[in-house]
Order: structure tokens, then sequence, then C-alpha cells
């Protein structure tokens, strides 16, 4: 936390990064009462009051700040994360650039930048504030996860390793970073971190999302080991608290399928906005959306932007919906009454102000699979390409996979009957969308396939996408771009085939959810070993 050279505003922020806020809230308003010009005080109530998840009213605080001092570069910082909190992109990278630009030396602040554009998928932008935050301030085990984060997501596993490592020695129970090296490290017989993640999970098992990350980090170890019954027994494990906390309502994910095929019907006719052909890479999360997003992102006239919420974000401001979601029954219901022209356009608007992109360029947000109709309407020269992979394979994909618990969307994860109940919903959306949208805008891909016969696959994707064939696209391993997913690394090796029927060595552990797919019709009884 930055310092002021004021008596009391500094034991105002020794106190905030206490945690004791009523005692820092209490010092910040005596100094105003002194001083109302106090950009310091404001600056500090704002920490405090982003740190209570009221980001609208800590922008204000901010603000205020700013007001007294336009300088502040850690209020600028602050802002820039409470903005980007709010899903305001542009505007917090805005605050993010103005802050970086007054060169702040602190460590909060440095770390901060870090967040927000790491936040905004700026990787690359990102690493230097965190490296510069841990040199400021080496003792603290946050900055050194967040730098070796950032160079995961950039590909070079060996410094991400050795940030982790500098994180655990500061701090040995810091199960983000324990569990980041299991991921990105394949375990074996000979070399494993079992005993250190085993005593993780018992010291922090009361916890709910060490539970979760440590149990995960478990799973994968013994997976690489060769060791399934005990890999979904951790994962059990993992997930039974957190499971307890969350409120998963599978009726809202039902409604949420029905209200997405409700838009084919009512959109037909109307206008979008021509001047954009957006690639959307699109399907349930585990599927081979990132691959194919590095396969084709390869390509010399196409650029990868990630995973943006921007057209969900235009979507709902939009269509003005009084809802607490982004994407939910309502919002898609309101779709029929826009201007579907004005949505394209502001998808688009929205992307090149923050992306500084030109030309061709991929979204590989999974969840835009919902807006799929939407997103042909409004885009009319846009491109849909939508991930399928084995019915089994993608529920267990699912369940082995560790999403931020703060996404409510898949909260039917911690469950392997939700995640099954889910496929099905997703299937039966994904088929009628296959089924009336039109084939030169929307088309299917099986991971099965592009594994199979990869040149094949990119050859027609490329032709789907009206763009020739380069062969940069099969050596998809070479792209250099960030990669911020669970594939990250992964899509750096050259194409492998581990991951192919990987459910049939689980399938003793899949008999519910198997039973689930078998009834909906998604994968026959045939295709079981086990009865």
């Amino acid at each position: 936390m930055m310092t002021f050279g004021n008596t009391q505003l500094d034991e105002a922020a020794a106190l905030l990064a206490a945690r004791n806020y009523k005692s820092a809230h209490a010092i910040c308003m005596d100094v105003l009462r002194a001083d109302p010009t106090s950009a310091q005080a404001y600056y500090l109530l704002g920490i405090l009051t982003a740190d209570h998840a009221n980001h609208a009213k800590a922008v204000e605080l901010f603000e205020r700040a700013l007001l007294y001092n336009p300088d502040h570069a850690g209020a600028l910082a602050q802002l820039a994360r409470s903005q980007i909190a709010r899903l305001n992109r542009d505007l917090a990278l805005e605050a993010g650039r103005a802050s970086a630009a007054l060169q702040p030396e602190d460590a909060y602040t440095l770390d901060t930048l870090g967040v927000v554009f790491s936040r905004a998928g700026l990787h690359a932008d990102a690493v230097p504030f965190y490296a510069a935050a841990t040199k400021a301030a080496p003792g603290v085990a946050d900055y050194h996860y967040n730098h070796g984060a950032a160079l995961q997501f950039l590909g070079d596993m060996d410094a991400a390793r050795a940030a982790f490592e500098r994180c655990l020695a500061i701090d040995p129970l810091e199960t983000r970073a324990l569990s980041s090296i299991v991921q990105i490290t394949r375990q074996t017989a000979a070399q494993n971190r079992l005993a250190e993640l085993e005593a993780a999970f018992t010291a922090t098992k009361d916890d709910a999302d060490h539970a979760l990350r440590t149990g995960h980090a478990l799973a994968k170890a013994h997976e690489d080991i060769g060791n399934p019954a005990e890999a979904l027994s951790w994962l059990a494990r993992a997930k039974a608290k957190k499971r307890q906390a969350i409120r998963h309502d599978p009726a809202f994910d039902t409604a949420l399928f029905d209200a997405a095929q409700a838009t084919i019907a009512q959109l037909s006719g109307k206008p979008g906005y021509a001047d954009a052909a957006p690639l959307f890479i699109v399907g349930m999360p585990r599927t081979g959306t990132t691959l194919v997003d590095r396969i084709l992102s390869s390509h010399s006239a196409i650029t990868s932007a990630g995973e943006l919420t921007d057209f969900g974000l235009c979507l709902k401001r939009q269509s003005a919906t009084r809802s607490n979601y982004v994407l939910d029954p309502e919002t898609l219901a309101a779709a029929g009454a826009l201007d579907l022209a004005a949505l394209g356009k502001a998808y688009m608007d929205s992307v090149h102000s923050t992306q500084n992109i030109e030309g061709r360029f991929i979204d590989k947000m999974p969840l835009n699979a919902f807006y799929s109709a939407l997103i042909l309407a409004a885009l009319p020269n846009a491109r849909v390409i939508c991930l399928r992979r084995h019915p089994a394979d993608t529920v267990l994909s699912n369940y082995r996979q560790m999403f931020a618990t703060s996404f409510s969307y898949y909260n039917y994860a911690f469950s392997l009957e939700d995640t099954a109940r889910y496929y099905v919903g997703f299937d039966r959306m994904m088929t009628a969308f296959a089924r009336a949208l039109p084939a030169d805008r929307f088309c299917e891909v099986h991971y099965e396939n592009v594994v199979a016969d990869i040149e094949t696959e990119t050859r027609r994707l490329l032709d789907f996408c009206g763009l020739p064939f380069e062969a940069a696209c099969l050596a998809f391993h070479e792209n250099a771009a960030p990669v911020a997913t669970a594939s990250s690394a992964q899509v750096r090796q050259p194409l492998y085939t581990g991951s192919l029927a990987r459910w049939k060595r689980y399938e003793a552990g899949l008999t519910d959810a198997l039973d689930i797919l078998v009834q909906a019709g998604c994968m026959t009884s045939g295709e079981r070993a086990l009865k």
C-alpha cells in the first residue's frame, strides 16, 4: 500500500492492509473533516469500498480523489480495477494507461495495473508491471503468483514455474501457486507433488476455495500417473464444500437454452451491421475451442482477440433488462425488439476501442454459443464456428475443469450428473441452431476430426471463412500469442491424441452421467463397455 507522508493516512493504509476496515474508515473521515480536499483519504476510502465489492461507489471515491489530485497514479490504477470489475473495459484501460504514464513505483499500484491489463486480456502488457511489483516488494507472495499466471498465459512455462516457486517459498500454503505448478508440469510416479498437495489439502480443507484448488491439482497428478479412480475421488472431495456453498439451479440452465433457441424466430428479416466480418468460436469449454482458435489465428489475415464479453455486454446495455445477469432468458427475449444493426455496430466499436485490432479477428468466448442466432442477425458477415466433442468426453472434461467460482454460468460442473444434464440442453440448442442458421455462416467442427486430420479440417474452416490455406495454420503450436485458458500449456505442443476417448478410462465412475446421456439420445448404450 502507498505511503503518503501523513501519519494519520499512513496508519489508515496499514489498518486497511490488515483488513481493519472500521478503524481505517474512522481515520479517513477524521482527515476529511479537517481537509475535505484530501485526495489520499478518498483514495483509501475507495479501496475500502472496492474491497466490499461496491465498485460503483468506489469509482465515485476514486474520481473524487482525482478531482483533487489528477496525477494520483494509485487512484487511477484503482479506478481502472473497479471499472474492469464493472465490465467497463474501455474506461478501465483508459484509466490504467493514464496511471502507467505517470510511472508509479510503489508495488501495490504496479501489481494493480498488472491485474487490470490481465483482466482486459492484455497479458503481454501486464507482465512488466507484475515484474516491477515483485522487485519493489519481493516478499509479497501475491505479486509473484500474479506474475507467474501472466507468464503462463504468454507461454513462458519455465519462468512461470520459477515465479510460482518464489510465491511458495514465501507462503508454502499458497494453493494457487502450488496447483498452478502441477497443472503445467506433468507428474510422474517418480517425481510428483502428491505429498505436498495432500498436506496442503489437509491444512486448508475447511476453506472451500483452497480445497477446490488442491483437490483439482491432486486429481490432475493422479491422472498423469495413471490412477483414474483416485483422480475422480479427489475431484469429488475437491468440489464437495464449494458445491454446498453455490446455488446451482438446473431450471435456470433449461430456461436459458429455451430462450436462446427462441431467438431464431424473433430475428428474421431484421437488418444488421454489415461492415464487419468477425469470427466467433463457441462451444462448451474444453471441447477444442482454444485449439481451433490457435489454428485459425496462425493465419496471416486473422488475429485472436481471446474470450471477449463485449457482445453480451452490448446486448445487455441495449436491452436494458433489470435482471442481475448479463446472459439470462429475460435479456435474450428482449433481443427481438432491438435495433440489430446498432447492436452489431456497438459490438464492433467496443472491440476496436479496446483491442486495437485491424482486419479479421476471433472472439472465442464459449458462452457466445447462446447468442449464435443473434450474432448472425446483428453481424450479417460474421461466421460462427461451434466446437463439438464426444458427449462423455465433454462431460468429463468440464467436470475436471476448475472454473472461476465467481462465474456462476459454469456452476453445473460441480456435479457429474448436472454436467451431463447441461450437455443435453446444450446439445439440443446447438442442434437447433445448426438446422436453422445458414450453413455458409454457421458450421460445426468436431474435435476428434481435427485431431484425426488437421489439414482437411483446417482447409474446410478456412474455406468457410473465405480465406486461402496457409501452412502456418498447421504449426499452431508455434503461435506466440497469449492463451488465457486452461489449455495454455497444451496448445503450445504439437497435436496429440491423449485426450481422445479419455472417458473410457474413467467409465466405472461415470455410470450415472452416462445413463443421462444415453437416455437423452446423446450417445448409445452400445458405446459403453460397462453395463
